[in-house]
């Protein structure tokens, strides 16, 4: 995740770079998907001498997909634990402060 600082503050910056590759990888995962329900739905009419070399190929999409998956869990993990830290140094104070205020306000006022 790319992140700017300027004078304390941190935010989070766009990339189309990091989307587009996003979409590729989506497009590539589908694609695998797609390779690996057309096997399954052969499966009956694959010859008995080539059933295992299919199932093989089978059990290989399938770790791909795998693969894929799990690196997308843990690239999302690191961003959940990246967007925790950076709340994790926002002072909130001023906010809760105005929102009791508010919420005082709505208290003692009639018809609010």
């Amino acid at each position: 995740m790319n992140l700017l600082r300027a004078e304390g503050a941190a935010g989070m910056v766009y990339s189309p770079l990091l989307m587009e590759d996003r979409g590729r990888e989506q497009e590539d995962l589908e694609a695998r998907v797609g390779k690996l329900e057309r096997l399954a739905d052969s499966l009956n009419e694959v010859p008995d001498e080539e059933l295992v070399e299919t199932l093989g190929e089978a059990v290989e999409l399938l770790g791909e997909i795998n693969a894929r998956i799990e690196g997308r869990l843990e690239a999302a993990g690191e961003e959940s634990r990246e967007i925790g830290d950076l709340l994790g140094g926002v002072d909130f104070g001023p906010f809760d402060e105005a929102l009791e205020e508010q919420e005082a306000r709505e208290r003692t006022e009639p018809g609010v």
